[in-house]
């Protein structure tokens, strides 16, 4: 049984922490030594079964905390910054420091009964990388056809074909790695192969709904509507 709550506010260096049951609060280094002795604080002042933690995602600053709460067997909440900032508001909670956020955080979670996650496997986390990193280089590709088009200087367009070559490489290159990153997992190869087998589907956007949505596979089919945006939502008010 979760019988308090703990809210992290994640930042490049630092995490600071806010326990709900008491309102202790806590600082640590944002590093492996400052995970250790978050985890070692957690465990002196409670159950670690009894808690939930409840934090934002922040790019590359919070995945190494992530994963050594989920070695440590703590229950872990990821919460959308969006999601986060109108509870602020509907609580009247408007101003921001790195620990109000992080006692805001705590209370959220403790209001919303915001349910435990499974935190994301190594493998699923460097795909989302690759897959991240993907989609800026066809953006790059992009600009770099655009400006060559664009230009009549002969030295430009020489220029702009030369990086559109490097390009392509390192998207064949990015590319080459999601799909041996596949390869290598029999649950992601087995739900790929299905697929790749619906008539119209490139391995490319198999590869991005893989990656996009990891819970292909364990859901109905109104479920799997309904996390990628498609199932209709009731919005009827008044007469």
């Amino acid at each position: 049984m979760i019988a308090s709550t703990i809210g992290i506010d994640i930042s490049k260096d630092t995490l600071d922490v806010f326990w709900l049951k008491d309102g202790a609060s806590q600082q640590f280094p944002n590093d492996k030594a400052g995970h250790k002795a978050l985890i070692k604080w957690i465990g002196q002042r409670g159950g670690k079964d009894e808690v939930r933690v409840i934090f934002e995602p922040t790019g590359p600053y919070h995945r190494s905390l992530e994963l050594a709460l989920a070695k440590a067997g703590l229950p872990l909440v990821k919460v959308n910054p969006r999601q986060v900032r109108r509870f602020a508001e509907a609580t009247g909670k408007l101003a921001k420091t790195d620990q109000l956020d992080a006692a805001l955080l705590a209370r959220m979670g403790a209001v919303l009964e915001l349910e435990p996650q499974a935190v994301a496997s190594e493998a699923l986390a460097e795909l989302k990388e690759l897959h991240v990193a993907r989609q800026a280089l066809v953006k790059d590709r992009t600009a770099a056809k655009n400006r060559c088009k664009a230009t009549n200087v002969a030295l430009l367009k020489s220029l702009y074909a030369e990086r559109l070559t490097h390009i392509e490489q390192q998207i064949d290159a990015v590319e080459a790695q999601i799909m041996a990153l596949i390869e290598a997992d029999q649950s992601f190869a087995r739900r790929f192969a299905i697929l790749v087998s619906i008539p119209g589907l490139s391995k490319i956007t198999a590869c991005a709904m893989l990656i996009d949505m990891p819970e292909l596979g364990s859901l109905e089919a109104k479920e799997a509507a309904s996390l990628a945006g498609l199932a209709p939502v009731a919005r009827q008010s008044g007469r």
